[in-house]
């Protein structure tokens, strides 16, 4: 990868992080960690009106592209260091990256998780080999918790994000990617601290001084967008993309930012939730809502992209089962295949049938059936129908309540 940095004419002298601390980087984890594909996407560039490479760092043996950043600051800890053990705060993917890396090469690791981190995030740190220690209502919290914790039992405390050889761990991914694809145009990476996009812009720019650089953020935690446009958006709630949910950007991530990244774009948790339900039906790829941020902008806004060569980073792939399952039922119902219709009918033997019946000859499929009898307002002698019905998209469902209404039946979507 060292011929890359020939053609680099920008000046970045003034960051903490330079294209040689990259270039060494990317030789330390070289065989420790995936160097992930990084694929043309046919049916997503259909769909968005420009040609589209997708970074698959959801398949890191962690999930996540955490490893990279992680792996570089543990190789530098002195032997002494190794032995005193180190201490992290994360949301999920750090924290995996950490334990399995420390473990790996022989460190006693201790990582503190906030309340409300995914169970699956949780027990895979653990499966790792780390302790683990769920505390604090924020990730800032978890990391005060940290470093007085790791203080007091003098451990080295190992930043996620605000870490000159984190930073450089992590943009190996922007190294690979142009490796794999020269002739891009714009690289879209998802903002939780900084670290990624600061390490990707970095690299990225020295390459190829032209490229364009967009971060993409959670609407609900703007916090890199509302430094860079001093801006006062609100920071709270609970997103789908936990893993980008930051509420203060790092101090050196952010002046990286500042320097190198074009634009920010935020992304609603519908749009989240949206992507992540198509990267799983198209690509046959299972990536967390902060990994799926990039193509939520895309999807969001083709039009800012129409015609480019765009690499988008999948970040990551911890994501609960569950959750998945809510995801894409949630997307069902947004595209009019999946919905809960409510009919007022009366309460004598045959209705639910001719109701059935007219369903079938419509074309579509009963999921769910209930009746409400006592919890409703409706007259002694009638009851509440409430079916989930599955059809083939939102213009057969029009169909269907089309054929409900002519029949003399007054449904409606609940």
């Amino acid at each position: 990868m060292a011929d890359l940095f020939q053609s680099a004419s920008v000046d970045l002298s003034g960051f903490p992080v330079a294209p040689a601390d990259i270039r060494a980087a990317a030789d330390t984890i070289r065989g420790a960690v995936v160097e992930t594909p990084c694929s043309y996407s046919r049916t997503l560039s259909s769909i968005c009106g420009c040609d589209i490479w997708l970074k698959f760092e959801n398949l890191q043996f962690t999930s996540s592209f955490k490893e990279r950043g992680a792996l570089n600051r543990l190789t530098a800890l002195t032997a002494e260091e190794r032995a005193r053990g180190v201490i992290a705060m994360s949301a999920g993917n750090h924290a995996q990256g950490v334990a399995y890396h420390a473990r790996r090469l022989g460190i006693p690791a201790t990582i503190v998780m906030p309340v409300g981190t995914p169970m699956v995030k949780v027990e895979n740190t653990r499966h790792h080999g780390a302790e683990v220690i769920v505390t604090g209502a924020t990730l800032e919290e978890a990391a005060l918790f940290a470093r007085s914790h790791g203080e007091a039992r003098g451990m080295i405390f190992v930043h996620p994000y605000d870490d000159p050889l984190v930073i450089a761990g992590q943009g190996t991914v922007g190294l690979e990617m142009l490796e794999a694809v020269p002739e891009l145009d714009t690289l879209v990476v998802p903002i939780g601290g900084g670290g990624l996009i600061s390490g990707i812009a970095i690299a990225a720019k020295s390459i190829k001084p032209s490229l364009r650089i967009l971060g993409v953020e959670a609407w609900l935690y703007p916090s890199m967008y509302n430094a860079i446009h001093g801006g006062n958006l609100p920071v709270r709630g609970d997103t789908l993309a936990e893993g980008i949910a930051v509420k203060s950007p790092g101090r050196i991530t952010t002046e990286i930012v500042r320097s190198l990244v074009d634009d920010i774009a935020l992304v609603n948790e519908a749009e989240l939730e949206r992507a992540v339900a198509t990267l799983i039906s198209i690509e046959k790829t299972v990536v967390e809502g902060a990994g799926a941020a990039g193509l939520a902008a895309l999807m969001s806004d083709p039009s800012r992209f129409a015609g480019e060569r765009i690499g988008l980073v999948l970040s990551g792939g911890n994501i609960d089962t569950r959750l998945i399952a809510s995801v894409l039922t949630r997307e069902l119902a947004r595209e009019g295949r999946l919905t809960q219709l409510s009919l007022d009918i009366p309460d004598r033997p045959g209705q639910l049938a001719a109701v059935a019946a007219l369903l079938a000859e419509a074309g579509a499929n009963i999921i769910e059936v209930s009746h409400q009898r006592t919890f409703s307002d409706l007259p002694a002698k009638a009851t509440l129908l409430q079916l989930v019905i599955e059809t083939r998209d939102s213009a057969h469902l029009d169909e269907v309540m089309a054929r409900l209404g002519a029949s003399g039946l007054s449904a409606r979507c609940t």
